[in-house]
């Protein structure tokens, strides 16, 4: 299964598994297009900002979806990554998230 995370927090379901080995690598948007187009993915994006910005970059919906993901063997992780931390309990506007340098991750667990 695909995912795509707010975050560069990578949530092994440790339940299912008892090592996991992370593959991650830096990736451009067309490739993050690539990855979500080509098949389902679940939206772990929690901010409607974050949601609105990445429905526009994509090209796709992305629902605001506030759930707990637990990847296992096989899933790949998608993280759209802010180059700075916010203050806390701060929640960013889509515009506000725009004006701010961001870069994409894929996380592949084995």
């Amino acid at each position: 299964m695909k995912y795509l995370l707010n975050s560069m927090i990578i949530p092994v379901d440790f339940s299912a598994l008892n090592v996991a080995t992370i593959t991650m690598r830096k990736i451009q948007l067309d490739e993050v297009r690539k990855l979500l187009n080509n098949g389902g993915f679940i939206s772990a994006v929690g901010h409607p900002g974050t949601a609105q910005l990445l429905t526009e970059l994509l090209g796709i919906q992305v629902p605001v979806n506030r759930v707990a993901v637990q990847l296992k063997s096989g899933d790949i992780g998608i993280h759209f990554v802010l180059r700075e931390r916010l203050p806390e309990g701060k929640v960013l506007s889509k515009e506000e998230l725009a004006k701010l340098d961001y870069y994409f991750v894929a996380s592949y667990v084995l």
